[in-house]
């Protein structure tokens, strides 16, 4: 036999041996403690003193000195001194110098914001002409309701001044991270597609403008920025010099991928580029609530996840890396792993031009490529010392990632998988677990677990759907991601192709959506949870009791079983089950005034699973949770008793997932930006909107009601929109109500006087008019002369509703008073003993 034929037994044995992934011993958590210390003490030092800095500096160098010189006269010493000894001095001392690091560079980006002209300015509020540079790109601010109106809506720029010139002063040379706050003058802003939408939000990172703003202190303790300017941007930017060739060319590609989605439907249109490149800036509010209800936000930003499946793409799946049966592209076309390494860079680098190299998006690219690199190496004994060291680069690089909320999150969930995340899988695994089916378990467990107290730090609340959502989205993630960044790559070359592939990438895009969606629609979708880090610790105690319970459950199939049953009934809540536990809603319910904060919004019972809504509120939520406790699918009618915000803002909660027959507004359309903007939900709902007076008569069911004001004329009463509110006697399960809206005193008085008013003497329920506020006519009040009032009202409101007079004269009159801000929602039903009885439920 020759020397080669014996030898090949053992080549085949090294082959065999090759195609299992290597035993690890037990993780290295060397780098752990450095890279900890490093995290908190560049938190500390970003606020404090510069001199502090300084301290903290030259004592961690000196003490690290002295401790590797003693460590040095001791061995000469004592020579018996144990290696494991010298392995704690050196970490010891390492420690100390990534302190020392940390509180140098924390301190010199603290004094970036906190030194030279730019806060000394803004304590001033002065005006200043400023040159700036933009460094990310800008972004909207969501539209919230103000009072009775929306707040405008403002375009965010995050930039550095260079230049400040203040009036009558010479220009001075800085460099400090400021926040552009741009006043547009629009109140709803469509959000910008393929270039268009405020020149403002075409704005590219490195692109310099000069900008005439007033200077404003940072929030106290604040940000990274020095300074907030505020810019009047009704005649759009001044651009002094233009973006940089990376940033021009990742812009180029952007736009393209907005433009191949554009046909796209459009949950998947507003998901796609959010998934490969960060661009929410078509997501809408109600899509971003969905996603936050299920825990799904990380598929709305740039993350590792995404970076992770390119360089799967390239490498192969994680878990055949080092197996001779990998199959990535890159051992399918043969290239060799040095050329796989330097293609694997420059993927890494065009992540990072494409997404912009910020903050957010270096702390994805290097938490994705520690996590696959260590796995393709199938030594899961380097994962932790390699994301250590991540976490201590990306701190040094950039110490307010030490205060960010996504970093921290972004951490925990990479360490999660890396150290949890196996062990759950395998134990899975013993108990009879499909490995796939084990893994994607493991890994959404073992994620929700270290996040969950983070994230009700942040939203006060714990979603109990985040498993499941996360383990449904994860298999459309994929897909979505790679179709994407191919058809970012096609658009600029060949948009047919970019957009044939967008299409296909549109699916997967939708079904995350629809997941997020159905799951946050759920009733039992989260529960409300103590806010701050209280809270934190609290939901840690309760995650850690649940795992030791979740162990023992594991070897008594039928406990899993039951478990998983109730928490599916606490999640989908059967309204026959709620009804029994909870007594809500009550069964023969009338009308329910819903909690929906300082707004109005009612629902009049029409029949089984229908109901009449009379205003929206401020917020969709409230009014879409409110409807679906109520069981609500069908609406026949809403009626927009007027435009202001507090009142139809809320439309879309209401339009969400049912069957509506039209919609009914006041003639009097003011504001116009609100009215406009109905019409708009409207059309997208294809829901018709027409217009009611007074003598107008409809019916549903048993329900009927009359509108009594306003007249279809017109009347010199008629002075503003409160005035103009639709007001409607309602007779349902023989009670009489009074819908008022927000009439004010001269609308009410002609009211009491008009033909309608013999219909309105003795009603039995009276919903008061503009949230209770002081300004009442008597003369109503005495005409009415209702059994029980009801006042929808914010807590703790800035307006002082309900007036104190008002529930006092209301009461003098014989009024039961009831108010949504002390008793919640409230519901109407006839009372036990007859003629016109009138009984309440509370919520």
């Amino acid at each position: 036999m020759s020397a080669r034929t014996r030898a090949d037994p053992e080549a085949s044995a090294e082959r065999a041996d090759a195609s299992r992934p290597r035993q690890e011993g037990p993780a290295d958590l060397r780098l752990v403690p450095p890279a900890l210390a490093a995290w908190a003490t560049a938190a500390v030092m970003l606020h404090a003193p510069p001199g502090r800095a300084v301290t903290t500096v030259v004592a961690s160098v000196l003490t690290a000195a002295v401790l590797l010189s003693t460590r040095g006269r001791l061995l000469l010493a004592r020579r018996r001194v144990a290696r494991r000894s010298r392995v704690t001095v050196h970490a010891v001392a390492a420690t100390l110098l990534c302190v020392a690091a940390a509180a140098g560079s924390a301190g010199l980006h603290g004094a970036d914001v906190r030194s030279g002209p730019v806060p000394e300015l803004a304590r001033e509020y002065a005006r200043v002409l400023a040159e700036v540079e933009v460094t990310a790109d800008p972004r909207l601010t969501r539209p919230r309701v103000n009072g009775n109106r929306m707040a405008p809506v403002s375009v965010l720029i995050e930039a550095e001044v260079r230049r400040l010139e203040r009036t009558g002063a010479a220009a001075r040379k800085t460099r400090a991270p400021v926040l552009l706050i741009v006043d547009t003058g629009d109140r709803q802003p469509a959000a910008p597609a393929a270039g268009q939408g405020s020149p403002w939000l075409s704005l590219l990172p490195s692109t310099r403008l000069r900008v005439e703003a007033g200077l404003a202190p940072a929030r106290e303790g604040g940000d990274r920025f020095a300074a907030v300017l505020r810019v009047d941007g009704r005649e759009g930017p001044r651009a002094v010099g233009g973006p940089s060739a990376p940033q021009r060319l990742a812009g180029r590609l952007r736009a393209g991928l907005r433009e191949a989605t554009e046909d796209l439907p459009e949950d998947a249109r507003a998901l796609l580029p959010g998934l490969v490149v960060g661009d929410t800036s078509r997501v809408t509010p109600e899509l971003d609530r969905a996603f936050r209800e299920t825990d799904l936000t990380h598929t709305l930003a740039v993350s590792g996840a995404n970076f992770t499946i390119l360089l799967a793409l390239l490498l192969g799946p994680p878990g055949l890396a080092q197996r001779a049966e990998r199959r990535g592209l890159a051992p399918r076309l043969g290239i060799s792993l040095r050329a796989t390494a330097v293609l694997g860079g420059v993927l890494s680098l065009a992540f990072v031009v494409v997404c912009r190299p910020d903050p957010s998006v270096l702390r994805a690219a290097a938490c994705g490529s520690v996590a696959l690199l260590a796995l393709a190496t199938g030594r899961r004994r380097s994962l932790v010392p390699a994301l250590a060291t991540a976490v201590l680069l990306l701190v040094l690089y950039d110490p307010w990632l030490s205060r960010s909320y996504g970093f921290l999150l972004s951490v925990l969930a990479t360490g999660a998988l890396l150290t949890l995340a196996p062990r759950w899988s395998e134990a899975l695994r013993r108990h009879g677990v499909p490995p796939r089916v084990a893994e994607a378990l493991a890994a959404a467990g073992a994620a929700q677990a270290l996040c969950a107290p983070v994230v009700a730090v942040l939203s006060a609340r714990v979603s109990l759907v985040a498993i499941p959502c996360n383990l449904l989205a994860e298999a459309a993630l994929a897909p979505a991601t790679v179709l994407g960044f191919l058809a970012l790559a096609a658009a600029p070359v060949a948009m047919p192709s970019a957009e044939a592939v967008a299409w296909c990438a549109g699916w997967p895009a939708g079904w995350i959506a629809r997941v997020a969606r159905t799951g946050a629609a759920m009733p039992g979708a989260g529960v409300d949870w103590p806010g701050g880090w209280t809270g934190a610790a609290a939901l840690g105690a309760v995650t850690v009791a649940a795992l030791l319970v979740g162990r023992r459950l594991l070897r008594h199939p039928w406990w899993c079983a039951a478990s998983a049953l109730l928490l599916a009934l606490l999640v989908v809540q059967p309204r026959p089950l709620v009804r029994t536990i909870t007594g809500w809603p009550p069964p023969d319910w009338r009308m329910v005034m819903c909690d929906v904060g300082q707004g109005d919004a009612l629902v009049l019972a029409a029949g089984d699973g229908a109901g009449v809504v009379v205003d929206a509120g401020p917020d969709p939520e409230p009014v879409d949770r409110c409807l679906r406790s109520l069981g609500v699918t069908r609406v026949p009618l809403v009626v927009l008793t007027h435009f202001h915000a507090d009142h139809v803002a809320g439309l879309t909660g209401v339009l969400r997932g049912r069957e509506v027959g039209g919609i009914g507004t006041t003639g009097l359309e003011e504001p116009a930006d609100q009215a406009a903007a109905v019409r708009r939900a409207a059309a997208a709902a294809g829901v018709p909107v027409t217009r009611v007076g007074a003598g107008e008569r409809r019916r549903a069911g048993d329900l009927s009601w009359e509108v009594v004001w306003p007249p279809p004329g017109g009347h010199p009463a008629v002075a503003g929109p409160n005035d103009a509110s639709v007001a409607m006697l309602v007779r349902t399960g023989g009670l009489r109500l009074l819908l008022l809206g927000d009439l004010e005193p001269p609308a009410q008085r002609a009211l009491a006087r008009s033909p309608a008013a013999r219909d309105l003497a003795g009603v039995d329920v009276l919903k008061v008019a503009h949230h209770g506020s002081a300004y009442q006519d008597p003369g109503l009040l005495d005409l009415a002369a209702p059994r029980l009032a009801l006042i929808s009202t914010g807590e703790d409101n800035s307006y002082g509703h309900p007036a104190p007079g008002t529930v006092e004269v209301l009461r003098a009159r014989g009024a039961a008073v009831l108010r949504t801000d002390r008793d919640g929602a409230l519901a109407v039903l006839p009372g036990t003993g007859g003629d016109g009885e009138v009984a309440v439920a509370r919520h």
